[in-house]
């Protein structure tokens, strides 16, 4: 019998191995044995056809074919089954879960930071534990034991009462224990290092073969086809009359299927399935493993465990536990097999060791422990740690339902029920797109800042093939899933793949850069010099040396806090210097489009909220809406005459043009949505883009005047260049488009720049702002200062579930008009009905840090959480935007939102809070119209 404390110490004294090419020469290590196997009962293995062909042949055409029967694809197939769908066809290569769903561990926890993933799960375990026993009479192994999340320091702790503040907007029972409270729920548990810990009693486990055997029963009985062994060996996309392409049909072995929508839920295989339609699917195959003990005595209803420090999980089986984590150097797969099925590879007891001991330290009676089985199978997993979902850029009627990076149990229900509606709607209900601006996959799958979304279009289309990318973000994503989630964290690996043209010249001067899809973008300026970002050294894994004295990585581990960092005095200096006196902003990183030709006044119109047709030299502040009335986008649209031929600045054409501004993080969803617009629309123009071409740098402040007049060759004065303007003029020698307009609520103007151009022109602007004492900005202060002012920011104010009513932003919608455009009749509406929802801005007198997803109370009641928050340092306040509720289910007017008392709640601890209707700061907007 194989012993957890054998595995400690035949491992321990083992160099960690360097990947190589086979997966079994990585596992050939010796070691402690013990069989492969899962620790379920029963597996869907044996309940195939004995002759290895489908029972029967595939249709001739269906609506949808779902590809790959885990949990994904039988989620899907049974909400598309739910929700009407008839001609739904479910394939697999082999048998319903062959792939990586029959060895899944099968945790569901309810709680983690994000409020869209908290939402989520919920809906996959109302599946598991209450629908589909109601619906099919049959039990899903649904097993309701409760989690336990385990922190050994002050920053964990507060991490899980972020959390347990979440809970409470969502229903969510939790409860913060001490020590001594743990081992009174757990007695096996050692908690000499505890600091304390998250109880959530309703957590629980999923069986794989239980869950995956009912849903298909449950979607045959709605009409769906499931047909088992029949491997897709091609997909067929066509070109329509306008240049599109699209699915036609599904080629298997033993038939084809005509289908406009195929939906990838092949797991790890999804890369391969992609391939075969022109799709890139930006994913690696991992080996990922836990062992299974034998009997242990006292272990019978303990709830699970996730000992975050130790990078560790304790699962409840039956008597015993199976033992697993995230290490940081995961065996990659590197060559995927086709025939893999109900496969599982010899474990690596040199890369496992260090779960064993952490496992050994939170539970002692682990060393004397034997092991019944050992369970390592493929895994897939993304850059950002967040599945793909939603509709391919590349070719229409091509869906994503894969990379659930080892989570796809416990999100299969409701990225399931959001993926059977995009189909069917062309948009999921919940924001699948990111969940907050503030939050990225590097723990738990969840992010602070950009929009770690899951729809499919995130990823900017010089990355979803960028195998070195792909390769070291998902490593890093991987190795980093238990780590605190900082607000202010950034990635190590994949970066500096696109510079802006001022990288070099910022860099000189202290700027501590951000990664954003691929782009480095600055996010604040050091006052102790250079601190460029490195070379991915796999954090030491796989022999790698590992860097030293790393500066930038340094700055970073400052932000490891959830109070204020070492360095916000200078954040402060930089709003304040932007509120005084004048700073500049590089914002090369924006997307920049044209929207050009004979139909373009006509899309434009159709596309964008705001009445963009006006007179040349105009911008106007618009949304994009969905059909549903939610915001897919926010951004500036700039009337323009034609210009040079092959001139980025100022491009030549035929017909109307639209210049479009788009924030960086988000222009590869921006641009998907506009194409697929201009496409269904059958619009005459083109969308171009030249965010590469372009550079970008917006002057604000009260001297901003002062001093760009001096730069540029015309006349700044109100008269001559009033607010929402633009113009093509001269900056140092060079031609320019300047725009008059404002992020951070200042009199400014932006300079959109030929990329060869940009570092003349903006030594230039520091040289004639020297005297004035302009200073480099980031969006650090970016941040602060618009949400001083009430700006609001795509992902975090608004996402597609919001909308322009709800947020503040009705007066982006031209319902005076008799013009149509998107999500119009959604939005007149809910106009007409009411609004039952709506952003509002808080303030507190406690300057105390508030990072998203904190409670809101009104008058005792909790009814909503913060989306976004920051400190405002002209005003010193903390500010905090969060969309509320009425409680009793009425209207949430402004006078609702007037009469209650309200306390945000941070970290189990409630700080009163005064309620604004307009912004705190400059509300009648008279500074960026030059008034001071």
């Amino acid at each position: 019998m194989s012993y957890l404390s054998r595995a400690w110490r035949a491992a321990a004294p083992r160099l960690l191995p360097a990947p190589r090419s086979s997966p079994r020469a990585l596992s050939s290590a010796p070691g402690p044995t013990a069989k492969k196997s899962v620790p379920y009962q029963k597996t869907l293995q044996q309940e195939g056809s004995e002759s290895g062909k489908p029972r029967r042949p595939p249709p001739a055409s269906a609506q949808v074919v779902v590809v790959g029967g885990g949990s994904l694809g039988c989620q899907t197939t049974y909400h598309l089954a739910k929700m009407g769908v008839s001609g739904v066809v479910l394939l697999d290569r082999d048998r319903l879960t062959s792939g990586t769903t029959w060895h899944t561990a099968g945790l569901l926890w309810q709680l983690r930071p994000s409020d869209v993933e908290v939402e989520l799960l919920a809906h996959t375990r109302d599946v598991v534990s209450r629908d589909l026993p109601a619906e099919t009479g049959l039990h899903t192994g649904w097993v309701e034991n409760g989690g336990l999340f385990i922190a050994s320091n002050k920053q964990r702790l507060d991490e899980y009462k972020r959390l347990m503040s979440l809970g409470k907007v969502y229903g969510v029972e939790s409860h913060v224990l001490t020590p001594a409270q743990t081992k009174d729920l757990y007695p096996l548990m050692n908690i000499d290092d505890l600091y304390g810990t998250l109880y959530v009693p309703k957590d629980g486990t999923m069986d794989p073969a239980g869950t995956c055997s009912t849903l298909a029963r449950a979607a045959t009985a709605r009409g769906a086809t499931i047909i088992e062994n029949c491997p897709v060996t091609g997909i067929q996309v066509r070109t329509d009359d306008f240049g599109v392409k699209r699915v036609h049909a599904v080629e298997t072995a033993h038939g084809t299927i005509q289908t406009p929508c195929v939906v990838n839920c092949a797991g790890v295989w999804a890369r391969a399935l992609g391939r075969l339609a022109g799709v890139h699917v930006p994913l690696v195959g991992m080996h990922h493993a836990y062992v299974v003990t034998e009997r242990i005595e006292g272990i019978q209803n303990m709830p699970n465990v996730r000992d975050h420090d130790a990078s560790v999980y304790l699962r409840l089986q039956g008597d015993a536990l199976s033992v697993g984590g995230y290490e940081s150097n995961p065996i990659f797969w590197e060559e995927v097999s086709e025939k893999f099925a109900f496969g599982l590879f010899d474990l690596d007891w040199d890369v496992f060791m260090q779960h064993i001991e952490g496992a050994v330290n939170r539970v002692p009676v682990l060393e004397k422990t034997g092991i019944k089985s050992t369970v390592c199978g493929p895994e897939s997993f993304t850059a950002d740690h967040k599945p793909l979902m939603g509709e391919a850029p590349e070719v229409r009627g091509f869906f994503l339902g894969c990379g659930f990076n080892s989570a796809g149990m416990m999100l299969g229900g409701g990225c399931g029920r959001e993926l059977a509606r995009w189909i069917i709607h062309g948009r999921p209900d919940k924001d699948m797109y990111g969940y907050d601006i503030r939050q990225r996959a590097m723990s738990w799958g969840a992010h602070p800042d950009v929009g770690i979304s899951l729809c499919s279009r995130r990823f900017h289309h010089s990355l979803t093939d960028n195998n070195r990318w792909i390769r070291e973000r998902s490593h890093e994503s991987y190795a980093k899933n238990y780590s605190v989630v900082f607000p202010h964290d950034e990635p190590l690996a994949g970066r500096n793949v696109r510079k802006d043209p001022l990288h070099e010249e910022l860099l000189r001067q202290g700027c501590v850069f951000q990664e954003r899809h691929g782009w480095e973008r600055p996010g604040w300026f050091s006052p102790g010099g250079a601190a460029p970002v490195l070379d991915y050294d796999y954090y030491g894994a796989y022999g790698r040396e590992r860097h030293r004295d790393y500066a930038y990585s340094r700055l970073l581990g400052d932000e490891y806090t959830f109070d204020f960092p070492p360095h916000h005095d200078v954040i402060k200096n930089e709003c304040l210097t932007c509120r005084n006196a004048l700073a500049l902003f590089d914002m090369s990183y924006f997307g920049k489009f044209y929207l050009v030709g004979p139909e373009a006044t006509k899309a434009a119109n159709w596309l964008f909220s705001a009445d963009v047709s006006k007179a040349p030299g105009s911008t106007v502040y618009t949304c994009m809406l969905n059909q549903q009335g939610g915001v897919e986008s926010d951004l500036t649209v700039s009337r323009i005459i034609p210009g040079a031929p092959g001139s980025p600045l100022a491009p030549a054409f035929e017909g109307d043009g639209y210049y479009l501004a788009i924030g960086g993080a988000v222009a590869q969803h921006n641009w998907s949505h506009i194409t697929t617009v201009l496409q269904d629309m059958k619009f005459q123009c083109k969308l171009l883009d030249c965010s590469e071409e372009l550079g970008m740098m917006s002057i604000q402040g009260p001297l901003s005047r002062v001093v760009l007049q001096e730069v540029l060759d015309t006349d700044l004065s109100n008269e001559a260049f009033p607010f929402s303007t633009h113009k093509i003029t001269t900056a140092a020698g060079c031609e320019v488009r300047a725009m008059r307009l404002s992020f951070v609520g200042e009199m400014g103007w932006e300079l959109h720049v030929p990329r060869a151009d940009c570092v003349k022109v903006y030594r230039a602007v520091m040289q004639a702002g020297a005297r004035h004492g302009i200073a480099n900005a980031g969006y650090r202060a970016i941040d602060s200062l618009s949400i001083e002012k009430g700006y609001r920011h795509w992902h975090a104010d608004l996402r597609p579930d919001d909308t322009p009513l709800e947020a503040g932003l009705a007066f982006t919608c031209k319902l005076k008009s008799s013009i149509p455009f998107l999500g119009r009749e959604a939005v007149e509406a809910q106009k007409a009905k009411g609004i039952f929802r709506r952003l509002v801005c808080f303030t507190t007198e406690e300057k105390v840090p508030m990072l998203g997803l904190e409670a809101v109370w009104r008058d005792g009641s909790v009814v909503g959480h913060v989306r976004r928050a920051d400190f405002g340092f002209a005003i010193d306040r903390t500010i905090a935007y969060g969309y509320i509720r009425d409680p009793a289910g009425g209207p949430v007017s402004l006078d609702f939102v007037k009469s209650g008392s309200y306390e945000l709640e941070r970290m189990g601890v409630t700080f009163p809070a005064r309620a604004h209707t307009k912004s705190p700061f400059d509300p009648d907007n008279k500074r960026v119209k030059g008034f001071y």
